[in-house]
């Protein structure tokens, strides 16, 4: 229960809301309880066929007879004792020590007698005047008494359900907006090795299952322990000793209610684990849904999804059984407990007796009406355990979600915020990478060794420079670029702006300086304009226009009905890929960037757009420093770039002019003669 207990940070606010749900609790509890104990009047009238005038009558007279007579006993004893005190240096006999203890019983029996004729007198003042004589006026009026008590309930029941829900879905509200507020604050590896598929598990099912858990845990576990106690001290006054001996069973239903809870909560933890993998089937199928109908593979995806499902399902049923076995046990015993105190109830009213072999069971002789409101309301005990019994499963699968959601909560970022940072200035004179080695993690294993994606870089940029990076496949050229947005940070050797360490400057002062192109074109479902806004949520609609004709947004958006104001669709799937390109290219100059990337910007482009992007980056990499990441070297390119870097293996090999490194560079030399062999081709 501690994962749960952590919410309380959540709670604390729902206070007020709190305090009325659990005021309409107690209302529900005392409701209950007294509709239960009409039994003892309906037994009366029913079938004893005396009115409750009789009843009551009879029973001050019986009380008031039976307190003379232990009046007069305890008078006696008195008497006896004082002639047979014994002398300060006698021995206490065995008959004076007997005498002592029936005087004890004598005064706690008259103490009874004498609360219970109080009782009796003020019933009979208050209540049995206003009571018709005749038995049948009599059980109607109690029958829409119980009527009216269970309206009341039901109306209590509504408020505090209402409020109990209310609470619930402001603390899901806040723990959601806390979970997306944590994960934003992770970096990119972290987020990766995580998955979007299990991050989407724990944003939609495992919230679920905490819903389900605190709702319960705000009406059923509030409510019902509230109405098996309030019935529970009613047994109390009916008999305390008899209430006593069914309480034996509270020890075992504990500990079968422990050894289930375990299994259910790593159960519980487990489903949510595998409905994750369900998600991640889905996630690839529905995202490369050309592909796999292209290949004709869907008979793959119904397999990998069937084998997902088939896992979940093992889960779902294990909790299944869990769930199926408590709401017996717990019900069997709560039967043993009822008998633990009703079999010698009975005996004690059909035998006449007030013990069984010597230990006292009763102060005075039970009569039927008392065995019935004692049996009826240990069954009003038995309705609360037979539901809680029922919420517990739920109540630990809440749990084992919290600890899932505060796992996420608690998660640092590998690449932290500086806690005082630094000033950084606009970017005007050089940016160094200095011994940079980097190595990406590993999903789900430690210390395992993996090659460097950067190998002891050391490397100075002048500002205003126009650096193509140029490498193949996983040769770390883009993970150097993103070591600049701080997207990683390395395990060793520094980044420098101007002579800043980037670790000592925020986050978002570093990246308000660059504007990012990358391979995969990110676009939210909105206008064209507002994906271009993105970069600078203050900007003008002139400014907008502006970056859209510098970009060559224009180009195509001019001959669109609704020009800028254009709906581009999810992910951008109502533009080509050129043009998505030319709106993200236009998101980075509305930032007025002092540093700009292009990851692989032009690779997955027609050469028309590729043609456009690059002759919008050579008229806006004046007075800034520009990185274009790219395998492959195009006239194009050349005409502005003023350095070339080439990047194998994790190394940089290679800087200067493009002429010096085809005449020094093999792998340049390679790349080079493979560009021109590809658009000789084309």
């Amino acid at each position: 229960m501690e994962p749960l207990l952590r919410l309380g940070n959540y709670v604390w606010p729902q206070r007020k809301a709190l305090a009325a749900s659990l005021l309409a609790a107690l209302a529900v509890a005392a409701l209950w309880t007294a509709a239960l104990t009409l039994a003892f009047p309906i037994v009366k009238v029913l079938l004893e066929g005396r009115s409750l005038h009789q009843y009551v009558t009879a029973e001050i007279a019986e009380a008031e007879s039976k307190s003379a007579e232990l009046a007069l006993q305890l008078a006696e004893l008195d008497r006896a004792l004082e002639a047979n005190r014994p002398a300060p240096s006698e021995r206490i006999s065995s008959e004076y020590a007997r005498q002592v203890r029936e005087q004890a019983s004598c005064r706690a029996k008259l103490s009874t007698v004498t609360t219970q004729h109080s009782r009796l007198i003020w019933v009979n003042r208050r209540i049995i005047p206003w009571l018709p004589f005749d038995p049948f006026a009599e059980f109607t009026i109690i029958l829409l008494l119980l009527a009216a008590m269970t309206a009341v309930k039901g109306v209590c029941e509504y408020f505090q359900e209402t409020c109990i829900g209310g609470v619930v879905e402001r603390i899901l509200m806040q723990v959601r907006e806390r979970l997306l507020r944590s994960t934003l604050r992770l970096d990119c590896q972290t987020l990766a090795l995580e998955g979007t598929p299990q991050l989407m598990s724990r944003f939609t099912f495992d919230l679920t299952q905490l819903s389900h858990g605190l709702n319960l845990l705000g009406s059923q576990v509030m409510v019902e322990p509230l109405k098996a106690a309030v019935c529970i001290i009613g047994a109390f006054t009916v008999n305390w000793r008899l209430t006593l001996l069914s309480i034996l069973c509270v020890p075992p239903a504990a500990l079968v209610l422990g050894a289930i809870g375990k299994h259910l909560k790593k159960s519980s933890r487990k489903q949510m684990e595998t409905m994750g993998e369900v998600y991640q089937v889905l996630e690839e199928t529905l995202s490369s849904f050309r592909i796999v109908q292209a290949f004709g593979n869907e008979r793959l995806h119904r397999r990998r999804f069937h084998a997902a499902s088939k896992a979940y399902f093992r889960r779902a049923y294990q909790i299944l059984r869990l769930d199926a076995i408590n709401n017996p046990a717990m019900e069997t015993l709560a039967t043993f407990a009822g008998f633990l105190a009703l079999a010698p109830g009975a005996y004690l009213v059909l035998r006449g007796k007030t013990s069984i072999w010597g230990i006292q069971l009763s102060a005075t002789p039970l009569e039927v009406a008392d065995l019935a409101l004692l049996y009826t309301l240990l069954a009003g005990v038995l309705d609360p355990v037979r539901k809680l019994s029922n919420v517990y499963s739920k109540v630990k699968k809440a749990s084992a979600a919290a600890a899932r959601l505060f796992e996420l909560l608690d998660r640092e970022s590998l690449v932290l915020d500086a806690s005082r940072p630094a000033e950084l200035p606009r970017h005007s004179r050089s940016i160094e990478f200095e011994h940079i080695r980097f190595r990406y993690a590993v999903a789900g294993v430690e210390h395992t060794p993996r090659p460097p994606a950067i190998d002891d870089v050391s490397w100075r940029i002048p500002f205003g420079s126009v650096v193509a990076v140029l490498g193949e496949n996983g040769s770390g050229k883009s993970t150097l670029v993103q070591l600049l947005l701080r997207f990683f940070d390395p395990q060793e050797g520094r980044v420098r702006i101007d002579g800043v360490d980037l670790r000592s400057v925020s986050l978002r002062a570093l990246r308000a300086q660059i504007g990012y192109v990358s391979q995969e074109t990110q676009l939210f479902d909105g206008t064209i304009a507002e994906n271009i806004r993105y970069g600078q949520p203050s900007a003008t609609n002139d400014e907008i226009e502006a970056a859209a004709r510098l970009a060559y947004v224009s180009a195509f958006s001019d001959h669109l009905p609704l020009k800028l104001q254009t709906p581009v669709g999810e992910k951008g799937c109502r533009l080509s890929g050129g043009q998505r390109q030319r709106v993200s290219l236009a998101r980075a100059m509305l930032r007025n960037p002092a540093i700009m990337i292009l990851d692989e910007a032009t690779s997955a482009i027609d050469a028309q757009s590729e043609q456009l992007i690059l002759q919008s980056l050579r008229s806006v990499s004046q007075g800034r420093t520009a990185f274009v990441i790219t395998h492959r070297m195009t006239p194009e390119l050349l005409e502005f770039v003023t350095l070339v870097a080439v990047f194998e293996r994790g190394k940089l090999i290679g800087v200067g002019p493009h002429d010096l490194l085809l005449r020094t560079c093999p792998t340049y030399q390679r790349l080079s003669q493979t560009a021109r062999f590809q658009r000789n081709a084309a």
